[in-house]
């Protein structure tokens, strides 16, 4: 153990000892440590929760990436392409694809006597998963999903139940227009809400195969297929790789397979995401900033109430570097007990958010209805060590002070 830091210590452990301005300067350079750091790391936790959350609602209707026919990018319904068995099989074997799922969907419209609302009828396969979708169910069940019968069953948003005052149990007619107009008499068995109005302001769930007759398509052919990849922070990797594997290739048909990522298909609403960071990092300079500032203060005050104390260790032989190390391992000791508390309020109301939603959000504004949490640890730790590093890197600055203390002067005076 250094000379320094073993004085550092003996200061730090008898600081209330110290002089009468110096403890709450001290004390409030420590407290700027701990709000600075506990600010960021609910930033951070926020940030990451709330960036989370509208994405899996995203992906929950649409997967990460999905294979479509070429021509429905250019037409206002969705034109059918060929995705069998085979090549399920065959995009389920792709590197980091773990999961590849049907769909199909006709544009409509839903009336009762009162009113009517146009939709987007989507139907789900037999091996769709529906996780997300039960989870956001608010009332009934998910219709019954098979391939070769339909129950004509559906389920709506709590926009639309609202709008058109439907109720589960409850049988609605909808409309389909294309060379004439069929009607179907759907059963409501349940209601689903997601806060993101873009999708259910339109989207009504039903099976697949209700859909492909209603668009008048063979068994095998659907709107497209989606698919889940391992990690949705390589997405676009994936989805080149399956670009090169289907793009240009036409089925038994002629129609051609298109493939584009989740991002690509709602880049407004991930571009939104993606300006979330520059609020982060402008958070974060600010907190870091608040951090040295406060103790960069809280150091030459302690350094000028220390005059006699510096003036009688360089009168023993103590060079200025040695006393230059005692202040700033002496901060180090603050700033050490200053990112202790930060983190306790941080992690400690991050906590309370994540399992207690105190605050609450409009979701109609903001997509979620509660501020939502999402923690990441390696991140924590990363703010916990930068905040040190760089609060203590700047405060060898003002530590330079100590050898503008000449002995003989300030020993005069005392």
């Amino acid at each position: 153990m250094s000379l320094s830091f073993s004085i550092a210590r003996r200061l730090y452990g008898h600081r209330a000892e110290g002089h009468r301005m110096s403890r709450p300067a001290v004390t409030i350079a420590m407290w700027g440590v701990a709000v600075g750091l506990a600010v960021m790391i609910l930033s951070v936790c926020i940030i990451l929760g709330f960036k989370g959350e509208i994405r899996e609602k995203v992906i929950g209707f649409g997967g990460h990436v999905e294979v479509i026919n070429y021509r429905s990018l250019y037409s206002a319904e969705a034109q059918p392409v060929v995705i069998d068995e085979l090549l399920m099989h065959r995009l389920s074997r792709l590197d980091g694809v773990t999961h590849v799922q049907r769909f199909a969907t006709k544009t409509g419209m839903l009336k009762t006597d009162e009113a009517f609302k146009g939709i987007v009828l989507r139907g789900l396969s037999e091996e769709y998963d529906t996780t997300f979708l039960a989870a956001h169910l608010l009332e009934g069940h998910l219709p019954q999903l098979a391939d070769t019968t339909t129950a004509n069953q559906i389920v709506v948003s709590s926009l639309m139940a609202q709008e058109l005052n439907l109720k589960v149990g409850e049988k609605v007619y909808a409309y389909f227009f294309s060379e004439n107009v069929k009607a179907r008499r759907f059963l409501i068995t349940g209601i689903y809400e997601t806060h993101l109005r873009e999708f259910d302001n339109t989207l009504v769930f039903t099976d697949l195969f209700g859909t492909q007759k209603l668009n008048g398509w063979e068994t095998d052919q659907c709107s497209g297929a989606e698919i889940r990849v391992a990690d949705f922070n390589r997405v676009e990797e994936y989805a080149f790789d399956i670009a090169q594997v289907m793009n240009r290739t036409q089925d038994r048909d002629g129609n051609t397979y298109s493939t584009h990522s989740i991002k690509e298909l709602y880049p407004g609403i991930f571009s939104w995401l993606s300006l979330l960071d520059t609020n982060v990092y402008v958070i974060l300079i600010l907190m870091i900033l608040l951090s040295i500032f406060t103790m960069t203060a809280g150091l030459l005050i302690l350094i000028l109430e220390r005059t006699s104390f510096i003036a009688v260790m360089k009168s023993l032989g103590a060079t200025n570097s040695q006393i230059r190390h005692i202040f700033l391992h002496f901060a180090a000791m603050l700033i050490g007990r200053g990112l202790v508390i930060g983190n306790i309020l941080g992690i400690g109301l991050a906590l309370l958010q994540k399992y207690g939603a105190v605050v609450h959000l409009d979701p109609a504004t903001y997509y979620v209805d509660a501020v939502p949490i999402q923690f990441s640890w390696p991140l924590i730790i990363v703010l916990n060590i930068a905040t040190l590093l760089l609060t203590t890197l700047v405060l060898t600055i003002p530590s330079h002070l100590v050898s503008r203390i000449q002995p003989a002067r300030v020993m005069r005076f005392d």
